[in-house]
């Protein structure tokens, strides 16, 4: 119902995501454009950020998954 729009992804092993939404199927694998990446360590240490232009999730290890209004 979101494509085409940004979303929110929670994912396994302290992993959130940022990114537009450009398709998924069934398994809920998921292809984002326009990916920020936050990476949580440790909790005394700001996440480590990575962007990247576009990014295939496997949807075993999503959690969540969110519109960004």
């Amino acid at each position: 119902m979101s494509l085409d729009e940004m979303v929110f992804i929670k994912m396994r092993g302290d992993r959130e995501l940022k990114g537009r939404l450009h398709a998924f199927d069934s398994h809920c694998n998921i292809i984002l454009g326009q990916v920020q990446e936050m990476i949580y360590s440790d909790p005394d240490i700001p996440p480590t950020v990575k962007i990247s232009p576009m990014l295939y999730v496997r949807g075993d290890a999503i959690v969540l998954v969110s519109p960004i209004k």
